[in-house]
């Protein structure tokens, strides 16, 4: 018995702890914190949030200021082997509308990375974006891309991300497209429903 327990001890201090799980967010300047501290971004409450609430999952963000959704697509496989997330944020796209691109790339572009996500064996949340009328027409179908690729690719979905916070303008920096510091919890607070549902 003494051996027994022994070995058992052995066992337990050389076995390494368990690691927890990943939250990859792959976004733009709207998630890594344009203007801001890096850890004053909804990213980083989101760490601070899943360690209060004791939920054993980390958050890489590997958003970055100016991406579209083609850089998105391009980095996100290398992103998966580092990280093997069991969710994937994506929040990509509003580059793409700023700049005019082509909405059908957009749409093959967040397509493919929910179909890589995915087949890595990550549960997905798609997070859509808008843009302002004067765009017109392309604004409308911009919009609508990502609540049908969601339901295409069987993706959680939320709307916009900067619902909770748009219609204040003090909760913008100067130029009217970067919110601040102080809006950054509530943004949070609007990701959060549809995150938590994919926390299991």
């Amino acid at each position: 018995m003494r051996i027994f327990l022994l070995l058992f001890a052995l066992f337990c201090s050389a076995a390494p702890a368990f690691a927890a799980r990943t939250i990859l967010v792959m976004g733009d300047s709207l998630s890594a914190g344009y203007g801001i501290r890096p850890e004053q971004a909804w990213p980083s409450l989101l760490a601070k949030r899943l360690a209060e609430k004791r939920l054993d999952y980390s958050v890489a963000n590997l958003s970055i200021s100016g991406e579209t959704t083609a850089g998105g697509r391009a980095r996100l496989p290398d992103a998966l082997r580092q990280h093997q997330p069991a969710v994937v944020v994506i929040a990509l796209g509003a580059n793409d509308g700023l700049r005019g691109l082509p909405l059908a790339q957009m749409r093959d572009n967040l397509a493919a990375m929910l179909d890589a996500a995915h087949a890595a064996g990550a549960r997905t949340l798609l997070i859509g974006m808008r843009l302002p009328p004067n765009y017109g027409p392309y604004a409308a179908e911009f919009e609508i891309i990502f609540s049908e690729t969601a339901r295409r690719k069987k993706s959680a979905k939320l709307d916009f991300l900067l619902a909770p916070v748009a219609a204040e303008r003090s909760y913008f920096q100067a130029d009217n497209l970067h919110p601040t510091a102080e809006a950054q919890p509530l943004i949070l607070d609007g990701v959060w429903p549809g995150l938590q549902p994919l926390l299991k």
